[in-house]
């Protein structure tokens, strides 16, 4: 058993991923962080397929001036928007094994004031 983060953080993610599932009507919202990026997906589990996805290297954000906090939040309302186009109002959220604070929050945050309810 190796102990490190990276191995922390997928023993944590597949614990989380134990509990939540997505739905049609109700897809998980699952970020992946990495070190100079940040990336949402809204995942149907029981298809297995993924119905809309945002990423901060999309031109409109990645032209954006800020930190990688306020790229997050862009993020964040990006995807906010693609589920309402698609008529999804609530999501489960899977944090991916990352503490919720810093961009994961902020991904969080502005989702949730784009209309998403988690």
């Amino acid at each position: 058993m190796a102990f490190n983060k990276e191995a922390r953080r997928q023993r944590i993610r597949y614990r989380i991923r134990k509990t939540i599932k997505g739905t049609a009507n109700m897809p998980r919202l699952a970020v992946f962080r990495s070190n100079t990026d940040i990336y949402a997906q809204l995942i149907n589990d029981n298809d297995g397929t993924t119905i809309g996805a945002a990423s901060s290297l999309e031109k409109g954000i990645q032209k954006a001036k800020g930190n990688k906090l306020e790229k997050a939040a862009l993020v964040g309302k990006k995807i906010a928007e693609i589920a309402s186009s698609k008529g999804i109002e609530a999501v489960s959220f899977d944090r991916g094994g990352y503490l919720f604070h810093g961009r994961v929050k902020s991904l969080a945050d502005a989702a949730r004031q784009g209309g998403l309810k988690f």
